[in-house]
């Protein structure tokens, strides 16, 4: 027997064939393996797309240009493929394939649809009736030691405020601490929003003693504000820095397009007549007027910069150029917060037969409540005196102070405009109305670069030392007098306070005509000092002016009303101390 022959080492790394073992006792070698068929390379004819919009497109251009189907071969078996059985099947099955996807979800909604039918918590159930019955209103809901924001009012005040919002259940909420209730009411309000504070009419001991056990606190709406309303409502506490300074207008615009040889149809109102009214409700200033204006409406535009509101209410209807003038002025940047309201129902000489029957109202209603019989015979010369100007009123002036006296009473300061309101026409023979041109142009109000008021001529005037004297003010510089004695005696006044008050010159030349120890310059001295010392006491003096009107809104508080009396008190000891020692100081000049 011979010795084997050594197998080489890569005999045992070749591939081994995939044939059936064969018998060993069979000498023959082993069929070679049978080689592979070559696939065809193919190329790519069509390319798939996931965009929504483009299978959208495809699917539409498949179904507009029908093809005759070729035979096609399978990629597995090369084969043809037979035809489908229902074209139209398979047509429905491309249809569904490539439709576009289904829209997203929307965001987490503020007011819940009808047809969403969620489990509520009962304090979210408060929510829903209360946004129900308040859609405008941006609520603040009180819980517990918050305030919190629910829906679209949690990221408008998330927005605001620079807070956190998250979703609890079924709303988006944020909170904000109740003692911080005035700093985040009047910043909601100066973002241009009409906020609602809703509190708990129950405490915890009440509950637990009633028979809403177990049912959620007792909620409802208790204030109502705006930036027209602020000052004028039921006092939150706090104020803003340079909140209150400025006058608060709340003006309502209504107009009658004049039918002149068809320019109306190709402007859409291009000549109209406007009837505009303001108030301020916080002082009781009420100015009107009716005027003729054309394409520009360069004469409303000088109203409103006068007056610079901070609420506008637009009767509709109004024409396109009016409304584009009004929306420009309230644009994002101003924060000036704009309503509508239909004056359909005050046309032919609807709206004077209303003002009367609600002025009667309020007449009757006051007397009812006064007590004091002298009390009631002034008011009631004072309401007939009133009522008698209310009907002299132009018939576009009186549509727009029956919509604002219709949007009032949903915050109960309808009363203002019956008692203890200053009715004044916009234009006066004895004062000047600039144009809006002029106002603008020589930078009165606001500077022409960025708009504010630094660098314009009331900024540099204003060294007033109370709210009030600021707004006096800004009247006096956008209503210069046409009089000339009436600006003789305003400029009299003004010089002789100037004078009273002195800088160290106007004392030196004192002394040197009248000598040092001379009576005159004692008297001067003591007359300075006073005058000093009232300036000083009105610059820490609170707000009179709308403290006696929210005294007479019912809103002020006890130390409000304390405050405002004993300042009006002192106010005219000192007026009737000046008086005396001016004609004491007059009676020495003269020799």
């Amino acid at each position: 027997m011979g010795k084997q022959k050594q197998q080489v080492i890569s005999r045992f790394f070749a591939p081994k064939p995939k044939t059936p073992p064969s018998n060993p006792s069979s000498s023959s070698p082993p069929p070679p393996p049978p080689p592979r068929p070559r696939i065809p390379s193919t190329n790519v004819k069509t390319t798939v797309s996931f965009s929504p919009s483009k299978r959208k497109l495809l699917s539409a251009h498949l179904a507009s240009n029908p093809k005759r189907p070729k035979t096609t071969l399978s990629p597995h078996t090369h084969n043809p493929v037979p035809p489908q059985s229902n074209p139209s099947l398979h047509q429905k099955f491309l249809q569904k394939l490539l439709e576009p996807s289904s829209p997203s979800l929307p965001e987490h909604s503020i007011e819940p649809s009808e047809s969403d039918h969620k489990k509520y918590t009962p304090l979210e159930q408060q929510v829903v009736d209360l946004k129900n019955n308040y859609p405008d209103v941006l609520l603040m809901v009180e819980v517990g030691y918050r305030f919190r924001f629910f829906g679209k009012d949690g990221e408008i005040a998330a927005e605001v405020f620079g807070i956190y919002a998250h979703v609890d259940r079924n709303f988006l909420t944020a909170s904000v601490p109740t003692f911080r209730l005035n700093v985040h009411v009047r910043r909601l309000v100066s973002a241009g929003y009409k906020v609602g504070v809703v509190k708990q009419t129950e405490t915890a001991a009440i509950k637990a003693h009633s028979s809403n056990r177990v049912g959620p606190f007792g909620r409802r709406l208790s204030a109502l504000y705006t930036k027209a309303t602020l000052e004028a409502a039921e006092d939150v506490g706090g104020e803003e820095e340079g909140c209150g300074a400025e006058s608060n207008y709340l003006v309502c615009v209504v107009e009658k397009v004049l039918d002149i040889s068809g320019v109306v149809s190709n402007l859409g109102g291009a000549h109209v007549r406007i009837g505009i009214v303001g108030v301020e409700i916080s002082t009781g200033d009420v100015v009107y007027g009716e005027f003729d204006d054309g394409v520009m409406r360069s004469g409303l535009e000088a109203v409103v910069l006068r007056l610079a509101p901070a609420e506008l209410l637009l009767g509709q209807p109004l024409s396109k150029l009016t409304e584009k003038l009004l929306l420009a002025y309230a644009g994002p940047a101003s924060n000036v917060r704009l309503e509508h309201a239909s004056c359909d129902c005050f046309k032919d000489g609807g709206a004077r037969e209303d003002l009367m029957s609600v002025y009667e109202k309020m007449v009757e209603d006051n007397l009812t409540d006064n007590v004091h019989q002298l009390a009631d015979n002034t008011e009631q010369g004072n309401s007939h005196s009133l009522i008698q100007e209310v009907k002299n009123m132009p018939d576009l002036a009186l549509q727009a102070l029956a919509l604002i006296i219709c949007h009032l009473k949903q915050f109960g300061f309808e009363r203002i405009l019956c008692f203890g309101a200053s009715f004044s026409t916009l234009s006066s023979s004895l004062e000047m109305n600039l144009s809006a041109y002029a106002l603008q142009q020589l930078e009165v109000l606001r500077n022409i670069s960025d708009g504010s008021e630094s660098g314009s001529l009331l900024g540099i005037m204003n060294h007033t030392l109370t709210s009030y004297g600021s707004r006096l003010l800004r009247h006096w510089i956008t209503h210069p007098l046409c009089d000339r004695k009436m600006i003789s005696a305003r400029l009299d006044a003004v010089s002789e306070i100037a004078l009273s008050m002195g800088s160290y010159k106007d004392f030196q030349s004192i002394v040197e005509i009248a000598g040092e120890d001379s009576d005159v310059t004692t008297m001067q001295t003591e007359f300075s000092c006073l005058l000093s010392s009232v300036l000083t006491f009105l610059g820490r003096s609170p707000d009179i002016q709308r403290g006696i009107t929210r005294i007479f809104h019912r809103t002020a508080t006890p130390t409000e009303v304390l405050s405002s009396s004993l300042s009006l008190l002192l106010c005219m000891l000192r007026e009737a101390i000046i008086t005396q020692v001016t004609r004491f100081t007059r009676f020495f000049l003269s020799f």
